[in-house]
């Protein structure tokens, strides 16, 4: 994904900016943004606006509601605040802006100008057309997507770390397959970075799966769809791979469409084929159920050919059961649904991902963090599970760290991962491309790193604050004291003392009693809190582990402690917030994954618990959750009954409040909200973007 651009620019470059140019894409209001926008016109001040935001959860205007306001300290009938809501919710789903589109070309023979109205984009040497996709499809013009992948960027950088430190040269296609160990890794649903099976829902499929060979890996990435979970076909397919029902076909006609699935349709292609055998489509007309299909969401008239392909199935003496099945599974893939095709695409890089992890985890570990943004997880997470499987992880540091994550050989001879300085918040390249050009051989001093870099005091404390001055024998706290004893004014290259300086590091003008003030130590848990802050994760300790003696009077149960936990059982767990999802398939049902010092716990939350904790589970960022214990094999989960917020136990580890959001995984659909202003959100980049 980070190559994309020269892709595009190549594009450019082949056919000209008058002949080739970017499609637009609608923004439209949502919930958040709409009270933002609609918020400053009533003038509501910023810290009413972000309370109401964090009432709201979802995009239609039915999530904003009155109860919720009331909930978060305001009064929905206060006439502005009043009026404020009621325009919000007019505003929902009305244009905001027109964007570009990430990678939808349009190339035409003749002058693009003559055919759509086009404009420079902000960014340089683009050209973007002023309409959308469905605009181009309406007008029946060809758009092609140039898209892109974080996991290829991923293993691109993988494989490059692998030549440069092993000698051993690969590539996607001679990555060793079929590998035992990799699928043992995989049905134990180790998974963590792993491409397209790293997220909860894939981690649960996993060890009910139990893929043993390439074509259980394309399975894997499509059966968890809202296709084949509308369809009703995950629980048949899984019963029969693993024995527990007999492999039946309706007639003889299907088996050669759905063989290799056990006689249950779970890709494109073969709902496609089910409509021709089947139903008795034309290939015309199976072809317009495949643009039925494609454009589900905002056309609608894929439900013009129910009818038709029930009626068919049935008529050719197929049960209509059977048939409402296959065509709910086609409703389905208008959500978003797999080509076999796709899937086997997808599940190449799921397979070399997870070897590079099995195999070689410094490598997937350093890899993978010099591709973020991308993926299911925050870096906090990423380290975590690296060191979880025997890497050693180094702080950042300026005599050892590049911008970019590196690899180093531990005296036992592994390579152990160097963080690198692009994971601090607020580090700009241009600083550390100067502190990497002077360094030479290393600093014995910070003065003498302020002197030779000249970085300033700005840029110095924001290494400071990620306690990156380790090898100078300094502390955060330290480091700071120093930084402010710099003399900003004065002009380090013609300092007379710069003899002085060279012997001790500090001209001699500055009293020795300034530099060695006795200050006190940082405690472990003011550290930590330092450490999400400015890392978004810490090498020192978890937050939870400093808090477990204020949880075990509550009874909370480590989540290591959950496999041996009675199923069943009530409990009581607690964690870090990680991520909050709420999949269209999963009727509201919200799935929660918190993390302790000992590992992860997966929550389910009903709607209706949900609706009686939605503050607690919106906001908070530690979190205890009393439940119920379920397991399924590997398989384990909380059935959240009540929710407690804890977070205030977080401000007790510091003398300051700490920034916890980078610690939340990029998949969390609250922190993907936050607020409707994108420059004001950190996303991150899927996948498939």
């Amino acid at each position: 994904h980070e190559r994309r651009e020269e892709v595009i620019q190549y594009i450019y470059r082949k056919y000209g900016r008058d002949r080739a140019g970017l499609a637009a894409t609608v923004i439209c209001y949502r919930p958040k943004s709409a009270l933002r926008e609609v918020g400053k016109v009533f003038g509501l001040s910023d810290d009413v606006l972000n309370r109401l935001s964090k009432a709201i959860w979802g995009w239609g205007e039915d999530n904003i509601v009155q109860e919720h306001i009331r909930e978060a300290g305001l009064d929905p009938r206060d006439h502005r605040l009043g009026s404020t809501l009621s325009l919000a919710r007019e505003l929902i789903g009305f244009p905001r802006h027109l964007s570009q589109h990430v990678g939808g070309f349009v190339i035409t023979r003749g002058k693009l100008s003559e055919s759509v109205p086009i404009e420079n984009a902000a960014m340089e040497d683009r050209t973007v057309i002023e309409w959308d996709k469905d605009d181009l499809d309406t007008l029946r013009m060809l758009k092609i997507d140039v898209l892109a992948l974080g996991m290829l960027t991923c293993i691109r950088k993988g494989f490059e770390l692998l030549a440069q430190h092993k000698g051993e040269a690969w590539s996607l296609a001679t990555v060793p397959p079929e590998q035992p160990d990799v699928y043992d890794m995989l049905c134990k649903a180790d998974s963590v970075g792993v491409f397209q099976v790293e997220s909860r829902a894939q981690m649960t499929m996993l060890p009910r799966l139990r893929p043993r060979k390439f074509y259980d890996l394309v399975v894997e990435v499509a059966i968890v769809r809202p296709g084949p979970i509308q369809g009703d076909m995950v629980h048949p397919y899984l019963r029969r791979r693993l024995g527990q029902e007999p492999e039946t076909y309706p007639k003889e006609e299907l088996r050669e469409v759905l063989h290799k699935t056990y006689g249950v349709p779970l890709f494109q292609e073969q709902a496609m084929r089910i409509a021709i055998v089947a139903a008795g489509f034309t290939p015309s007309e199976s072809d317009q159920l495949r643009r039925a299909m494609a454009t589900f969401r905002r056309v609608g008239t894929i439900h013009t050919l129910r009818a038709k392909f029930i009626d068919g199935m049935t008529g050719r003496g197929y049960d209509k059961d059977f048939a409402e099945r296959c065509f709910n599974q086609i409703e389905g893939f208008g959500e978003y649904g797999f080509p076999e095709s796709h899937a086997a695409s997808f599940a190449l890089l799921v397979y070399v991902s997870a070897w590079m992890k099995c195999r070689y985890p410094a490598v997937f570990a350093c890899a993978i963090l010099n591709a973020q943004p991308m993926g299911f997880y925050a870096p906090a997470q990423l380290v975590r599970d690296a060191r979880d499987h025997g890497v050693e992880v180094r702080p950042v540091d300026v005599n050892a760290s590049d911008w970019d994550n590196t690899l180093e050989t531990a005296a036992n001879g592994a390579l152990a991962l160097r963080l690198g300085f692009r994971g601090i918040a607020g580090c700009r390249a241009k600083d550390i491309e100067a502190l990497l050009k002077a360094r030479g051989f290393g600093y014995r001093s910070l003065h003498e790193l302020w002197r030779r870099s000249g970085l300033g005091p700005a840029a110095l404390e924001t290494l400071a604050k990620a306690d990156a001055f380790g090898s100078l024998g300094l502390d955060r706290r330290r480091a700071l004291w120093q930084i402010h004893a710099l003399d900003e004014g004065q002009l380090p290259l013609f300092d007379a003392e710069l003899e002085d300086a060279a012997e001790t590091g500090w001209p001699s003008h500055i009293p020795a009693e300034d530099l060695q003030a006795a200050l006190p130590d940082m405690s472990l848990g003011e550290h930590v809190v330092e450490d999400y802050t400015a890392l978004g994760l810490s090498l020192r300790a978890h937050p939870l582990k400093l808090l477990r003696h204020r949880l075990q009077p509550l009874k909370v149960v480590p989540s290591r402690d959950l496999a041996q936990a009675r199923n069943n059982g009530r409990l009581r767990v607690a964690g870090l917030v990680l991520v909050r999802q709420r999949p269209g398939t999963a009727s509201g049902v919200i799935f929660m994954t918190l993390e302790d010092e000992t590992g992860v716990a997966n929550i389910v939350v009903w709607p209706k618990v949900f609706e009686e904790f939605r503050r607690i589970v919106l906001t908070s960022r530690l979190i205890g959750i009393e439940g119920t214990l379920q397991r399924e094999g590997l398989v384990i989960h909380v059935i959240a009954e009540k929710a407690v917020d804890l977070s205030h136990l977080l401000n007790d580890l510091g003398q300051e409040d700490g920034n916890w959001d980078r610690a939340v995984a990029n998949a969390d659909e609250v922190k993907r909200a936050v607020t409707g202003d994108q420059r004001l959100m950190r996303l991150k980049s899927r996948d498939f973007h």
